[in-house]
This record gives structure tokens, sequence and C-alpha cells, in this order.
């Protein structure tokens, strides 16, 4: 954690202090997920929120490429995560299954499952890339299949500038994208018409990228605003070796930077304050669903 300049404190520390910290679990199913953890954990440790975080594994995911001993050491089933109390918020990240039918992903029923609960019980769950196209599909849009990856950062369109996460973003704003599949603009907007979703960023080579459920209990981003610089380039050195996918657009190898850093973290800032407002609404002994459904958040 000290290498990688996240702030954190000693958990005897922490349970000194006189705050309850949002317990945030992390559903990781990106290949070689062990290092991607610092991805998350670098916008998530800037919050000034006190952030426990929980690593949650699935027991029908093979976790192929995975440091096994990592795994076993980190990382927790869904029901352990949610005991003794529910988790305050929920992020599932992308995965590379992105050419498969939902319900072709060996994991997919009991990721299912796992998302209902989260709906019914967390304040929110955050859909990064792949699992922002398995949230939209459950919300009624399937993905489309493209011929080549979309790759590179590109400029995408605040919609909602009153919106409490998007309120925050400029604008316009850059974010990676790293995906082979999107979603049609004519369904998306026919989602928002239904009242099955809000649309909230666009861009024109990228389609509606982020966009969240009318409850406001699910936020979708097709991209990788957690990336960096480094995490593109080590991409890009895995397509080449490859060879069947392009070099990423408006990003230069030999000088890389983060130019998304800003929206990465409102982004995650406002996303983790939206989610602790409505934790703090609650009773330990009523669920988030039974206060919409009173009309008390």
């Amino acid at each position: 954690m000290e290498r990688n300049h996240i702030s954190w404190i000693e958990p005897d520390l922490a349970e000194r202090q006189d705050i309850r910290p949002l317990r945030i679990g992390i559903l990781n199913i990106m290949p070689l997920g062990k290092q991607y953890e610092f991805n998350l954990l670098h916008p998530l440790g800037l919050s000034p929120l006190q952030i426990e975080p929980i690593w949650i594994r699935l027991k029908s995911h093979k976790y192929k490429t995975w440091d096994i001993s990592h795994l076993d050491a980190l990382y927790v089933s869904w029901e352990e995560a949610m005991s003794p109390a529910p988790l305050d918020g929920l992020i599932i990240t992308g995965a590379p299954v992105e050419h498969l039918a939902f319900e072709k992903v060996n994991y997919w029923q009991e990721l299912v499952e796992l998302i209902d609960e989260a709906r019914r019980n967390c304040a929110s769950t955050l859909g990064l890339c792949w699992a922002g196209f398995a949230l939209a599909y459950l919300a009624g849009v399937d993905k489309q299949n493209f011929s080549k990856k979309l790759f590179g950062v590109f400029p995408l369109k605040s919609l909602v500038p009153s919106h409490p996460l998007m309120g925050t973003q400029d604008d316009f704003f850059l974010c990676p994208q790293s995906r082979h599949a999107g979603l049609s603009d004519h369904e998306m907007e026919e989602a928002q018409r239904k009242g099955n979703l809000r649309l909230l960023a666009y861009g024109e080579k990228v389609g509606y990228t982020i966009f969240e459920t009318t409850d406001q209990r699910q936020l979708m981003h097709l991209g990788h605003p957690e990336y960096n610089a480094g995490r593109l380039l080590s991409e890009m050195e895995r397509d080449r070796a490859r060879g069947d996918v392009p070099l990423p657009e408006n990003f230069d190898p030999m000088n890389p930077q983060t130019s998304w850093r800003s929206h990465r973290n409102l982004l995650f800032q406002q996303w983790l304050w939206f989610c602790y407002q409505r934790v703090s609404l609650l009773n330990g002994d009523i669920t988030v669903n039974d206060r919409i459904e009173k009309n008390q958040l």
C-alpha cells in the first residue's frame, strides 16, 4: 500500500475511531486480478471517508490466471461478505468474456443472483466495462459485438450536469475504453423513454458509456476509468503479441499520460459519497429497499 502511495490505516487504529467505515465489496473477475487491485484502491484511497474493501470471489469461476494463494488469503465468498451486515456498496469489474452470450458465461447464474441481492440490500452497485454490459442486459439492452476492439482514450460528454454523480465532471472529459462490444444508441434511448435507464454520458465514437437505473441502485460505466497509463500500455503489449488488435487511439505509447485522472477520482469519490448518504439514512434493522418503498430515500 505504501509503495503504491495509497492512504491507509492499521485495523486497530480504525476500530478505535468513532466512525463506521463504509464496507465496499469488490467482485474482481479481471484476468491476473492481483495486479489489477491497485487500479481500484488508488481512487478509493483518496476518499475522506473511511473505506473497508471486501474482496469477493465467485464459487463458479475458475480464476485460471490468478495467484491462487493470494485469492485464498484475501478473497471471501458473497455470503461471507454480506455477514454480519450487508455491504454498503458493490463494485463489479470487467471480465474478458464479451464475445460470449451472457448465459454462456459459466458463472452467469451465480452473478445474476448476487446482483439481485445487492440491488435489494446495498446502496449502489457500480458495474465497470463487461459488468456494465451485464447490468444493461438485465435492464433489457443487449450488447452488440464489434468486428475489432475499441481501444484507446476517448472524449465523453456529460448529459446531466445537475446529476449528483455527474455534476462534478467537466462538460467534456476523457476516459479509456478497452472492449469488443457496445450498445445500440437507439435501444439505449428507447430504454430511457421506457423509464428503465437514465443516460449520463455519451461519446461519438463510443456511444452511451455511463448510465444508471432510474432507481439509482445500479450505475454502469462501459469504460475503464480506473485504469492508469501503465495499464493501457500493458494491454497494448499483450494485444500486440496476439497481433489482432489495433494500437490505442488518442494515446501515445512513447509518452504515456493519464489524461483522465480527474474523471476517475471524481467518479469514485462521488459514488462513495452517494453510498454514504444513502446508508446514513438507514437503521440497522431495515434494508435499503424498504426505505425506498417508504419514500425515505
